[in-house]
């Protein structure tokens, strides 16, 4: 799942194993849904897909020169270079009897400088972490039934639970308060706030009627 910390926001999900191939995924569908834009800083944990993913997805296309003439040996082959704008870091947390004892962090791309002035830059957060896509992945078992553990509730068919999960994570940006970020409006009252409100996606709070009566495909 990719998540915008800052409004919230599901921004992406692959149902799934996590796999190399659900990593890229992931990768190449928040790039899609923020039109290519670099992200100032990019935290996960240490599953060495995410780095493959990012570096192919975000990497520069760079091929190198041909010299003339064409030197013997191997043929130029062409290489993803990371731009200078992304910061990417990992979080490994240790454990003694099921209890976090050590949080370290790993700058994968980018210095420390610039991921330092990239959490200067954010509003939630001045320390490279994974707890608030760990926060909203505990909304997100509550949401869903189907994720319980040891239950009845849990899912036998893969595909009504893939359909469950597009429906409770994606409706969460539309149709659920953040307590967070609720505003006061100019007439002082208490304004629930969604995370595609915070986004600037949305102008008011969805119901689930209006979410799931919304055309998936809009004409006109």
């Amino acid at each position: 799942m990719g998540y915008d910390p800052e409004h919230r926001l599901v921004l992406s999900v692959t149902v799934g194993k996590r796999t190399a191939e659900n990593c890229r995924e992931v990768v190449a569908d928040v790039r899609g849904r923020t039109a290519g834009a670099i992200p100032r800083l990019i935290t996960s944990d240490e599953y060495p897909g995410y780095k493959v993913a990012i570096q192919q997805e975000y990497g520069l296309r760079v091929v190198p020169l041909t010299v003339l003439p064409k030197p013997k040996g191997r043929p130029r082959i062409e290489k993803k270079v990371i731009p200078r704008a992304l910061n990417y870091a990992t979080v490994h947390k240790t454990r003694e009897q099921g209890r976090v004892v050590k949080v370290e962090q790993k700058i994968v791309f980018g210095t420390q400088e610039s991921v330092s002035a990239a959490l200067r830059q954010s509003s939630v957060s001045k320390t490279v972490n994974t707890s608030f896509l760990e926060r909203q992945n505990a909304t997100d078992r509550h949401h869903n039934a189907r994720k319980a553990r040891c239950t009845y509730c849990f899912s036998k068919a893969w595909g009504v639970h893939q359909m469950i999960t597009w429906l409770t994570l994606f409706s969460y940006n539309f149709c659920w308060p953040v307590r967070t970020l609720a505003s006061r409006g100019n007439d002082g009252r208490h304004r629930p706030t969604t995370p595609a409100m915070s986004a600037g996606l949305s102008d008011h709070l969805w119901t689930m009627r209006e979410w799931c009566s919304m055309p998936a495909v809009q004409s006109g």
